[in-house]
């Protein structure tokens, strides 16, 4: 059985479900997950875990992301990005009232920890029930505030044409940030609408664009070890074959020198087991 990590960059077009679906046909597995969904118009880095990869996902999903984005000024849209209906136009005149600097101000406005909206259309769930299939049923969702953290925005670019304003952003930041958020706030902010109309994830933390494999190209030479990935992204604590075998049976070590989640590995690199530092021990 293989267990470990790909890196995918998903095309534009299919949802991150789907290329879980043909992961799953390449490896002849059905334990095939992702960590964090693109939207279908969004491209970029996407991790899946593979079989036991799965039990290691939420530790990349808590992780910083990266986006290049494109934000158009000028309409609002029902999801906040080009895939919906348009809301709001705004006309020639209210667009050409938006200087350069006040674009500038309001997103650097963003950089540290915030408050936001969620997008109404989304993978959150409100009664049990996701967002998008309450919004696609007519319901009017509103969901509330959350913090989120922007590490870091840069803009790129600000182009002006007759069709609106595309500002292009550089965005690092915390999990469960919606690069579409930040669109529609800036657009409800400089009061003419706004909407994203690209989107590509640059990163995954600790996985950059660079190491991801197109979805065509796939095969089970990408796959990344497992225990690699997981001392990349969790604190790892070397056991001997006497620990290894009270874990075997259920039973506490003695306390690791980290706080929180670690993994327990053996001296010829064998991942042992997930472990979490408490009082009494590991």
């Amino acid at each position: 059985m293989s267990d470990g990590f790909l890196v995918i960059d998903k095309p534009s077009g299919i949802t991150s479900h789907d290329v879980v679906a043909r992961v799953r046909k390449v490896f002849n597995t059905k334990r095939v997950g992702h960590a964090g969904t693109l939207d279908p118009m969004a491209t970029g880095v996407l991790v899946l875990g593979i079989n036991n990869g799965t039990k290691l996902l939420q530790y990349i999903t808590e992780g910083k992301k990266r986006y290049l984005a494109t934000i158009k000024l000028g309409a609002a849209t029902v999801t906040d990005d080009k895939e919906g209906e348009v809301l709001k136009v705004a006309t020639n005149s209210e667009i050409a009232s938006v200087s350069d600097s006040a674009i500038k101000s309001y997103l650097e406005s963003l950089v540290g920890t915030i408050m936001q909206r969620p997008s109404s259309v989304s993978a959150i769930k409100v009664d049990g029930k996701r967002a998008y299939d309450r919004v696609r049923e007519g319901e009017v969702v509103e969901l509330p505030a959350r913090e989120v953290t922007v590490y870091s925005l840069e803009i790129i670019n600000i182009a002006r044409s007759e069709l609106g304003i595309e500002i292009d952003i550089d965005v690092a930041c915390s999990a469960g940030t919606y690069i579409r958020a930040i669109a529609r706030d800036l657009g409800v902010a400089l009061k003419v609408g706004g909407h994203l109309i690209e989107l590509r994830r640059s990163e995954v933390a600790p996985f950059l664009l660079a190491e991801a494999v197109t979805l065509e190209s796939v095969s089970q030479s990408n796959l990344l070890d497992i225990v690699e990935v997981a001392k990349q992204i969790l604190p790892s604590r070397v056991i001997d074959l006497l620990e290894k075998n009270e874990l075997k049976f259920g039973r506490s070590l003695p306390a690791s020198e980290f706080s929180g989640v670690g993994i327990a590995i053996t001296g010829d690199n064998e991942l042992c087991a997930l472990i979490e530092n408490r009082n009494s021990g590991a």
